[in-house]
């Protein structure tokens, strides 16, 4: 193992395996999915918002317990266009991209005006949300493409939500962008393909986390979840790292342009 140190300050690896570029990995499912996949022995190219400490904690417990190669990157989803400069900024730290998750979402202020019954919606909310799941899914995914055709072929994974398919309070904002983008996957889908790019999405029914936390109905939602599910149990993130990475994996080799549902089997008991 080399000595050298890179630009994140841990030690560089003599590491040849494949790597995952995956948005939003400080917390919830992007964390899930970074340890899911560094454990199969995948390096990770990661990004974050504002928490940079919290970002090289988990480079440095990645490298540490799985001997790959972690790295992370200040993105802002909310500014898709600079998803070019983020990838140069990858293609530094690695050679090859041959997985991309897109998983980083906005709760909060940056919502408002999107989170809301329909007769208080508000454009400004509803563009923000539109931003940060659509377009940066498909920004992020262009430039994994790219490089993913380099190497003959990939996995492109983007989270959704099953509140597209069943009614949420609050969440029209957020259910709609969630159809177009699983609508987005099977275009991208049907043309990448001859690339040897898989393209598919994660519909997770509602998981544990913060962005979970920040609905104002949270214990309501989260209860409800739980009687619901014939499982007993509201969904975790590592649920949904686990679909992740079997999307990503060769044991889906015949499956793209898919919508994979993880909700517990509460959906059908709506």
């Amino acid at each position: 193992m080399s000595n050298k140190t890179s630009k994140c300050g841990f030690a560089e690896q003599n590491v040849s395996s494949k790597t995952l570029v995956i948005t939003g990995a400080t917390k919830g499912i992007g964390k899930a999915c970074a340890y899911r996949f560094a454990k199969e022995g995948i390096n990770i190219a990661f990004t974050y918002n504002s928490n940079e400490e919290s970002a090289k904690e988990i480079a440095s417990d990645l490298e540490a317990k799985f001997g790959i190669k972690a790295r992370y990157y200040p993105y802002n989803i909310l500014e898709p266009e600079s998803a070019k400069e983020l990838f140069l900024e990858i293609d530094k730290d690695f050679d090859r991209v041959d997985y991309f998750i897109s998983n980083a979402m906005i709760y909060g202020r940056a919502v408002i005006g999107g989170y809301n019954k329909f007769m208080k919606l508000k454009p400004r909310g509803l563009n923000n949300i539109y931003t940060a799941t659509v377009n940066a899914f498909v920004t992020g995914g262009q430039q994994a493409a790219k490089r993913m055709k380099a190497v003959g072929g990939g996995a492109i994974v983007s989270l959704s939500s099953t509140g597209n398919l069943v009614y949420i309070e609050n969440y029209a904002g957020h259910g709609t962008n969630k159809a177009a983008i699983e609508a987005m996957v099977r275009y991208a889908a049907t043309e990448l393909g001859v690339d040897g790019i898989r393209v598919n999405a994660v519909s997770g029914g509602p998981i544990d986390t913060d962005a979970l936390k920040a609905f104002t109905n949270y214990e309501e939602v989260a209860a409800k979840t739980a009687e619901l599910s014939p499982l007993g149990r509201m969904g975790q993130p590592e649920d949904l790292a686990g679909a992740c990475y079997f999307l990503c994996s060769e044991e889906s080799s015949w499956i793209t342009g898919s919508t994979l549902i993880v909700d517990g089997g509460t959906t059908f008991k709506k």
